[in-house]
């Protein structure tokens, strides 16, 4: 008796540990507490027009048992969409376990008016949790219904342009705008803001036409609020055709032999002759240095630092003019063409460089094939370019006066002899700097146009 009593406690315990391990792992699952996973991009600040959202949602364990995505602004409650999942399998084992959705919300659809509204997500599993409604995680995303686009309109009146030359125009803008500025087909002109009262929202934007523009180019006015709505205008314009030199240079081994050890810096296979090492130059690396040159000038200052004509260098003859079309031969072939966007001054053997106009030095070394170089930063996009230096007597961020020497010409770089490369940027696009040393030109289309707003 003794012997069957030592093990029936086992006997029974051994069920009943197994009935209670299954219904904790039964009430573990079942009643599980981690919330669904859900994410939602973008998020943004601003509801303009028929904006797109994704959202995402994931429960690897219960599963999702609903969606719904709401908007409400004071106090209304639109609905945006809702989707129910249902109970499929043991345990919902082919249930919804991952979702993904892209959908759009559009103010003038839902009636929303202008100001607040606040995005509800809410995402529920089928845990039973909670009163058997499941755990739940709610995404609220606050934005602002903006759908009005900014105002935009010109000041200024007269906008006579050069083809390849520069115009300012005047204008003034609503204070809901982010960015404005000056369109030319595809190339961006940004406005800064001017005038003694900046509540006034004037603003000016120099800005140019190409060389090689079409005959009819499309120029507006432009601009783009915080929420992105964005408004086009148009303003008087009248383009004064231009007609630009075609010039012939020749090439010679003995301008080759001086010139291509100056490139040693640059890869190229040493198997190639020279004229194949002079039109890589001419034409990949000449492309690269623009290309730095145009990320170098986004970097001015947003008031006007300049003042009256740019300085001409004094005694020193135009050797090469804005927008020549050069055509390179070699031994009596053509072999490359290219423009040329500044101006080519010569004069003495390393002759005194002044700086054109007041500004800040922006970047002073070597550049590729304009050799080394000096810019100035003269404010809101307008930068003067100074290459083929011998030395450079200034550094980056120092301030200079008009006059000031700012090195020496010289002859490196892809120059064929001692001289200055001058040339002007306007928010990255070569301008005919002729224009910029005129005071009648200045007078007319920039000093009339600002005492509008300065006086």
């Amino acid at each position: 008796m003794r012997k069957t009593k030592r093990f029936f406690y086992p006997l029974v315990l051994i069920p009943l540990l197994l009935i209670l391990t299954l219904l904790g792992w039964f009430f573990a699952i079942v009643f599980e507490g981690d919330r669904p996973v859900a994410a939602l991009q973008p998020l943004p600040a601003f509801l303009s027009g028929d904006q797109p959202f994704v959202l995402e949602a994931d429960d690897r364990k219960r599963g999702l048992r609903s969606i719904r995505v709401t908007v409400t602004q004071e106090g209304r409650e639109v609905k945006v969409f809702e989707e129910q999942f249902p109970f499929q399998g043991f345990l919902n084992r082919q249930g919804k376990h991952d979702y993904k959705k892209e959908f759009k919300i559009d103010p003038s659809a839902l009636n929303l008016a202008q100001g607040r509204v606040d995005l509800h997500i809410h995402v529920r599993d089928y845990s039973r949790r909670n009163g058997g409604d499941g755990n739940l995680n709610l995404i609220h995303h606050k934005m602002t219904v903006d759908t009005i686009p900014p105002s935009v309109s010109a000041l200024s009146r007269m906008h006579n342009i050069n083809r390849g030359g520069s115009g300012l125009v005047l204008y003034q803008t609503s204070s809901d705008t982010r960015i404005s500025g000056v369109f030319v087909d595809d190339h961006f002109f940004p406005g800064s803001p001017a005038g003694k009262d900046p509540l006034k929202g004037y603003h000016v934007c120099y800005f140019a036409l190409p060389h090689d523009s079409s005959s009819d180019p499309n120029v507006f006015l432009w601009a783009e609020d915080e929420a992105g709505n964005v408004t086009r205008t148009t303003f008087y314009y009248h383009i004064i055709p231009k007609r630009f030199r075609k010039d012939k240079m020749n090439i010679t081994d003995g301008f080759l032999e001086r010139v291509i050890p100056y490139f040693s810096f640059y890869s190229m296979e040493s198997e190639k002759t020279l004229i194949e090492k002079y039109l890589k130059i001419n034409n990949a690396l000449r492309k690269e240095n623009d290309r730095t040159l145009q990320e170098l000038v986004k970097k001015t200052a947003a008031v006007q630092l300049w003042e009256g004509p740019f300085l001409r260098q004094q005694n020193a003859a135009t050797m090469a003019r804005f927008a020549d079309h050069r055509q390179y031969y070699y031994k009596g072939e053509k072999v490359d063409e290219q423009t040329h966007l500044g101006v080519d001054l010569a004069s003495l053997a390393n002759s005194p460089v002044p700086a054109s106009n007041n500004g800040r030095v922006l970047f002073a070394g070597r550049v590729g094939i304009y050799g080394s170089t000096v810019l100035l930063d003269h404010g809101q996009g307008v930068v003067t370019v100074y290459s083929h230096l011998s030395r450079i007597d200034v550094v980056v961020d120092q301030e200079v006066k008009k006059g000031d020497i700012i090195g020496l010409t010289g002859q490196t770089g892809l120059a064929g002899g001692d001289h200055l490369h001058f040339a002007v940027m306007v928010h990255g696009l070569f301008v005919n700097p002729v224009e910029w040393w005129d005071s009648h030109w200045i007078k007319d289309n920039v000093s009339i146009k600002l005492a509008q707003i300065l006086d």
